[in-house]
């Protein structure tokens, strides 16, 4: 096709405001899905995505509409999933730029909006659910104004539910978006995504920035100068579609000989064999927010897990691994995160589509160590954390967030930052109503219920954003958890010194309301450098020895009881407990 017909392009936004359901009317009123084939959120495939009404891949599709190619790239709207929407951005010329109606701008918004400008991509600006009774057109038209510099003629209202208006957006993303810039003929495709498929092996989803990609051509990995053979392209409609070969400015996918998953890296760039093309820019590194230890319930599957983690690696390109071991817990790895949700996904799509029992370790931050030697090194795992006489000091991650919230809730939400250990940097109004607080806080009071609460305090209303910035000074401890006097080595965490007591005291409370009962009481306690900060006991199960006794002498009931609280003390000495996954996860669960 000509290049001047092809428009790529993708559709960016904060959760929720309806980015699925815009391209399920695109690929509607564009005839692309067959009527009788077409469901709600068809382009989110992954079982948990329609669960849970949210778009967690990537997911690209080619429309053609008016003798034009429209390739279009659906990403996700939550902050754990923003590298998604960098790979994305990377890919294409333009961003539909879509604000819920009732809702209006929020944090993700603007976040994702800074993302497409840093990439110079032109932006429409579109308004979503006007067929709603709580939707203020206008103050959400001041609001996009007011941070993108467009005229009122420039945004487009729209009702993805009922159809309302999507012909207009793709006339305008025909009018407004520029077509690919054709620089260089050598062939240079930019791998956006990939993933594995069972039948075909590592599938590359690329977008053609020079020359063409056919079937049966020589090519490499330009970081890695892996050789290897295109076996199969094709387009995405959205499912796979082969086709001869991909052009210049067309997104599509590839299938290679590649057999070993590390050998296909996102942002790579793919070129001739035998030439020496100069790579295309690629991607910024992805820094994991959060890690966690993940093992498997049983030994033996430790190659299954390994297996799967590098499969799902190879369609997450924010996911970092390594192995790791533990006495307790046997053989298992290591796994950074962009944040919670992008761990609790993880989680559930190794049990979902590998069918494993895991055991996850309490979350933590990376913290930089430096030791009285002159020696740094970075902690992930808190079991490991040297003894307290060989530090210097400890630093921790620190984040600048940005909370979105009407002008009433400032106030309590100032507080409750605050109490965070966070530190006031900058104060915005974007118009009457919204105000922008801009905080410098630790990345570890951001990660566990800090979320819920800001939209609990702010009746809903709150939106936020979060970015790296850098590692300052704390007093951090390590916190074993013993049960029946045994440290659990999954529950070891790093807690404030002077919230050690407080912590512990809930995860140990927690405990003693998941742990099932055994047939002798279980101590249960918090200890830090060998001090009990926190404990309770859970009760042990009590059979009724007596039961079979009618009457007689009282003695004879006092002996059997005797008897068995010495059976109980005997099992108390030697007894283990095994602490379920369930329990775990009740653990790590937000509150």
């Amino acid at each position: 096709m000509d290049k001047s017909k092809i428009r790529n392009f993708c559709i960016i936004a904060h959760i929720d405001h309806g980015k699925s359901t815009l391209a399920d009317r695109m690929l509607e009123v564009t005839h692309t899905v067959d009527e009788r084939k077409m469901k709600a959120q068809l382009l989110d495939q992954m079982e948990l995505e329609r669960e849970r009404g949210i778009t967690i891949k990537l997911q690209p599709a080619r429309m053609l509409w008016k003798d034009f190619m429209l390739n279009l790239i659906d990403t996700p709207g939550h902050v754990d999933f923003s590298y998604e929407v960098s790979r994305s951005l990377a890919a294409v010329e333009g961003a539909i730029l879509l604000v819920d109606a009732a809702q209006g701008v929020e944090a993700q918004t603007l976040a994702n909006l800074y993302l497409a400008v840093e990439q110079d991509l032109k932006i429409i600006p579109v308004i979503n659910k006007i067929d709603l009774p709580a939707a203020n057109v206008e103050k959400v038209s001041h609001e996009i104004i007011s941070i993108l510099g467009c005229k009122q003629e420039d945004i487009i209202l729209v009702s993805a539910k009922t159809g309302e208006g999507i012909e207009a957006v793709l006339q305008t993303v025909v009018d407004n978006v520029p077509p690919p810039k054709v620089d260089n003929e050598e062939l240079r495709a930019l791998v956006f995504d990939s993933t594995y498929d069972e039948y075909r092996g590592v599938v590359i989803y690329v977008r053609v920035f020079g020359g063409d990609l056919k079937k049966g051509d020589k090519v490499k990995f330009a970081a890695t100068g892996e050789p290897t053979e295109v076996l199969d392209v094709g387009y995405f409609q959205p499912n796979w579609v082969s086709t001869e070969q991909l052009h210049n400015g067309e997104i599509g996918y590839l299938v290679t000989g590649v057999k070993n998953l590390d050998q296909a890296q996102v942002g790579d760039t793919i070129i001739k064999q035998g030439t020496e093309t100069t790579a295309l820019a690629g991607y910024k590194a992805v820094r994991p927010m959060v890690y966690a230890g993940i093992f498997p319930q049983e030994g033996s599957e430790y190659q299954k897990l390994r297996d799967a983690i590098m499969k799902l690696k190879l369609s997450d390109a924010s996911l970092d691994y390594e192995p790791a071991s533990s006495q307790a817990l046997g053989f298992g790895f290591r796994c950074g995160f962009l944040g919670l949700l992008h761990l609790e996904i993880f989680q559930e799509r190794l049990k979902r589509e590998f069918n494993l029992d895991l055991i996850v370790t309490t979350p933590t931050v990376a913290y930089k160590i430096y030791l009285t030697k002159g020696e740094e090194i970075i902690l992930t795992t808190p079991s490991e954390m040297p003894d307290p006489s060989q530090i210097d000091f400890i630093e921790e991650p620190y984040v600048d967030i940005e909370v979105l919230s009407p002008k009433e809730y400032i106030g309590d939400l100032m507080s409750y930052i605050i109490e965070q250990r966070g530190i006031a940097k900058n104060t915005e109004y974007l118009d009457e109503e919204l105000v922008i607080l801009k905080y410098h806080i630790p990345l570890s009071r951001v990660l566990v219920d800090f979320y819920d609460n800001i939209k609990s305090i702010s009746s809903g209303y709150a939106s936020m954003n979060y970015d790296l910035v850098g590692y300052e000074k704390c007093e951090i401890v390590k916190m074993d958890i013993l049960v029946a006097e045994v440290a659990a080595e999954a529950l070891t965490t790093l807690v404030y010194k002077d919230q050690a007591h407080k912590v512990g005291k809930k995860i140990i409370g927690k405990l003693k309301d998941v742990l099932p009962k055994a047939q002798f009481v279980i101590k249960l306690q918090a200890a830090v450098g060998g001090k009990v900060v926190a404990g309770d006991k859970l009760s042990a199960l009590r059979k009724d020895v007596t039961a079979k006794l009618y009457g007689g002498d009282v003695t004879r009931k006092r002996k059997l009881l005797e008897k068995q609280k010495k059976g109980k003390k005997r099992m108390a000495q030697g007894g283990k407990i095994a602490i379920p996954q369930e329990a775990y996860l009740a653990i790590l669960k937000k509150d």
